[in-house]
């Protein structure tokens, strides 16, 4: 992440819809850049957009990961550029204020309740845990 945001949202480039050529994620990525820059509060300045190349969710192509500093990640999958923008913005405003980054899938907006790939804890949160002495 750079000096400026706090959070990123990473899109999968390499994902393709079965059976076609199209790689929905470089579309996705303007969009949602664009929705982002639009959004006119303090998600356009804690988000980085980018792209990377497969995120091995291939049969649930659009994939989307968020990031953020000592929070948990979310792989949401099957996004599509053309109706999810709105969800995914909200989520980013959902995400930038949870504390660790944990939230449980009736609280996220829309269709990421039912497109959630993988929760990823913190790292700090798994090294702190693994060093708890047992009983």
């Amino acid at each position: 992440m750079n000096r400026t945001t706090s959070h990123r949202i990473t899109v999968c480039t390499s994902c393709r819809h079965t059976g076609e050529a199209c790689r929905p994620g470089y579309q996705l990525i303007e969009r949602l850049r664009s929705a982002i820059a639009l959004a006119g509060d303090s998600v356009a300045e804690d988000f980085e957009v980018s792209g990377t190349a497969c995120m091995a969710a291939c049969k649930r192509a659009c994939t989307v990961a968020y990031h953020g500093t000592r929070k948990a990640s979310y792989l949401f999958g099957d996004i599509d550029p053309d109706e999810d923008v709105a969800d995914l913005v909200e989520f980013a405003r959902q995400y930038a204020v949870l504390h660790d980054g944990w939230c449980s899938s009736v609280d996220r907006p829309g269709k990421l309740r039912r497109t959630t790939l993988a929760r990823i804890p913190a790292t700090f949160m798994a090294i702190e845990d693994s060093l708890e002495p047992v009983s």
